[in-house]
């Protein structure tokens, strides 16, 4: 298998260490949600507000990446007359960093976009076959200090007014909207791209989060609900981004380093802005970077109110290493750890102050503090992840042995007193994670959460700056997959850890979902529950530091801690509509003609909610079961319940409850399997007469 090479890692972590090692501390952040609006100058200025950043391998082409940025957020679709269009004055910029040995992009693709009003008699947007406001772009790449025009005049298609305004006669006459964007599809340099407006595919209630925490899975609402964005979608050859040209199918394997990219976006305006008396203005001076995007949350979540607009300002290449403490202690942690402790073994840190009972949504999102508490060489107490905790930092330097924490150079960095998530926030978010010990899954390891184990990812890219980073050799999953998640990396971590295909051994195999979020980040991937569950310890779980209440007796991983975990929830877990399947997957823009009926919770097919609401059916516990396992559902309304037990193949293996009347409430029942009963993967269903209402994923091990 190939590997990181310790020369690269050690320089580029060497230089996080010179750089800012003396100046982290236990700074915290406040919480912000999504991308949207994330700092305060850049909320004054919509049009050059970056609100998230896409990059994935193709799955409707597996030889091509497809990128995505998108900007103005939180557009009405009935926003009109004067409806939303890319800046003029803006350069909208796609970032991409493929070779650790060079200086800043090693390919940038630069946006500018021109405005016409073809007719300034009218008070209409669009009238008789003309378009005011209508925007062309011309698209240019910059790469080895050339820069080559790919696009010279590209089209954005008209917003998407009404159906008069674009297929009536006194419109446009277009055959219909979908038209338009597939018209304005354009080939750029052996892939496509495509500039326009899009129904936003952002998803998050950010109500909820923004109400310090109050999380509301049960009438979550989304705040990107019918509403829209402009975008920019490019579709590239792995061969023109990988950083020798090499194809896909020239990688070494699934985790070749050689095939790791970073993606940022960021927009840029001229320094000078004249206003003039007759209504018009001027741009002139130097070019100013006012807004930047790489990892979806970093500037929402990690950074401080303070540190925002300094962020925005600033690149990967030159990032404020002060702002890595928000890290090491992040705030959204202590809000997942009890101010008492229920465990004596595990008393907080001196002089820390926790505020979990304060927040009830994240009840089930607690931080290990006792991980592994008794296990034979390792301390008496385990490991505690809570902020102004050791962490890993404990470990004797025969314990480092073998793992990336023995180097002198960033052992330091990535292990650090009092600042626990040293060892797993700060490389997610700054570097990318090698294909290193114990950066592996617990499969394998024999109990020995050090070892090395199952190989699971490398995204490891050793710029230390805010950047999306995707393994372009990682395969992709199939969106009609059943094993298709939106938890992305959680979810194959999931699978790699249970699932009898894949936790057999400790040999590299491409688990479903290796192509998601933080691996890049998919459409589908839901960014906000993923990154709240990585700070409540889902990834240190992943690599064998369990939850406190794991029995080491016990070959079952999954507690009821790191259930709790799993099954966690803010009750949208999806777009509120279907995305594309081709280029550029992004869905058409809503219309502010269209009804937009009240939506309460949008949950996943993966054990959540639908938007009927008309009832919940949990993940099962315990899963993985061997004889045994206890389901609880909740109905809103009196009506028939059945519930099937089905395997892959949709045969049915048995019906636990069937067509039982029930009044709304919340309903628990331990079922037993029937003898004989394989183990593998299994599927239950609850549904009411012919409707299914939802289906959760069941794994029956060996008895």
């Amino acid at each position: 298998m190939k590997k990181i090479t310790r020369p690269i890692l050690s320089v580029a972590l060497a230089a996080l260490g010179a750089a800012g090692l003396a100046v982290w501390s236990s700074q915290t952040t406040s919480m912000e949600a999504s991308s949207h609006r994330e700092a305060p100058l850049i909320a004054d200025d919509p049009l050059a507000d970056n609100t998230d950043v896409y990059a994935f391998r193709d799955p409707s082409n597996d030889e091509m990446v497809t990128i995505i940025a998108n900007f103005i957020p939180f557009q009405l679709p009935q926003g009109g007359p004067n409806y939303y269009h890319f800046g003029e004055d803006i350069r909208y910029e796609i970032h991409v960093k493929n070779d650790a040995t060079t200086t800043g992009d090693d390919i940038t693709y630069r946006f500018t976009f021109t405005r016409t009003n073809e007719d300034p008699t009218t008070h209409f947007n669009i009238r008789l076959k003309k378009e005011n406001l209508k925007t062309t772009y011309k698209l240019e790449r910059i790469m080895k200090g050339a820069t080559t025009t790919l696009v010279s005049a590209g089209t954005v298609p008209p917003y998407n007014v009404g159906p008069r305004a674009i297929t009536g006669a006194a419109g446009l006459g277009a055959a219909s909207y979908e038209a338009l964007m597939t018209d304005a599809i354009e080939t750029a340099g052996g892939g496509k791209v495509f500039c326009g407006p899009v129904d936003d595919p952002f998803f998050v209630d950010i109500g909820a989060i923004e109400d310090l925490g109050g999380i509301r899975p049960e009438n979550a609402r989304d705040g990107l609900y019918h509403k829209n964005v402009n975008t920019i979608a490019l579709q590239i050859p792995i061969s023109q981004l990988q950083k020798d040209g090499k194809t896909v199918d020239k990688a070494a394997n699934i985790l070749d380093g050689d095939f790791v990219i970073g993606v940022w976006a960021s927009a840029s305006r001229r320094a000078i802005r004249t206003l003039k008396t007759d209504g018009t203005q001027t741009h002139t001076g130097d070019w100013v970077q006012v807004s930047r995007l790489g990892m979806p949350l970093t500037n929402e979540v990690v950074n401080p109110i303070g540190d925002k607009d300094e962020f925005n300002a600033r690149t990967p290449y030159n990032e404020n290493r002060a702002f890595d403490a928000n890290f090491v202690n992040p705030e959204l942690a202590l809000y997942m750890a009890d101010n008492a402790p229920k465990d004596p073994a595990s008393p907080k840190p001196a002089g820390q102050t926790y505020y979990g009972e304060a927040v009830p949504g994240f009840m089930k999102l607690r931080i290990q503090s006792n991980s592994l508490a008794g296990r034979p060489g390792l301390p008496p107490n385990g490991f505690d992840f809570r902020n102004g905790a050791d962490g890993l930092s404990v470990l004797s330097t025969e314990q480092r042995a073998g793992t990336v924490f023995a180097d002198k150079t960033y052992g330091p960095i990535l292990l650090q007193a009092n600042k626990p998530r040293s060892v797993d926030l700060l490389p997610i978010f700054m570097t990318g994670v090698p294909n290193l010990a114990p950066y592996q899954l617990a499969t394998g390891k024999a109990g020995n959460p050090l070892a090395a184990g199952k190989p699971f990812i490398n995204n490891f890219l050793p710029v230390l700056g805010d950047m999306l980073r995707l393994n372009m050799a990682v395969p992709v999953t199939p969106r009609n997959s059943k094993d298709f998640s939106s938890e992305g990396l959680l979810a194959a971590a999931v699978l790699g850890l249970t699932d009898p295909d894949y936790n057999k051994d400790a040999s590299l195999q491409a688990i479903p979902n290796m192509d998601g979020f933080p691996n890049g980040r998919r459409l589908e991937d839901d960014v906000v529950r993923i990154e709240l569950q990585a700070v409540s310890g889902a990834v240190l779980a992943a690599v064998g530091l369990w939850y406190d209440d794991f029995d080491a007796n016990d070959t079952n991983p999954v507690t009821a801690q790191l259930q709790n975990v799993l099954t966690f929830t803010t009750g949208i877990e999806k777009n509120d509509t279907t995305l594309k399947a081709t280029f550029p997957f992004v869905q058409t823009p809503w219309s502010g003609t269209k009804a937009q009926p009240t939506v309460t919770s949008q949950r996943s097919s993966s054990g959540l909610m639908q938007k009927t609401q008309l009832a919940e059916l949990s993940q099962n516990y315990p899963n993985p079961f061997v004889g045994h396992t206890t389901f609880s559902y909740r109905v809103t309304q009196r009506m028939p319940i059945t519930i099937t037990i089905v395997d892959i193949n949709g045969r049915v293996v048995a019906t636990p409850v069937r067509d039982k009347v029930v009044k709304p409430g919340t309903y628990e029942f331990k079922w037993t399997a029937p003898a004989g009963m394989a183990s593998g993967l299994y599927i239950a269903k609850l549904s009411t007469g012919s409707t299914n209402l939802q289906s959760v994923k069941l794994l029956k091990n060996k008895e």
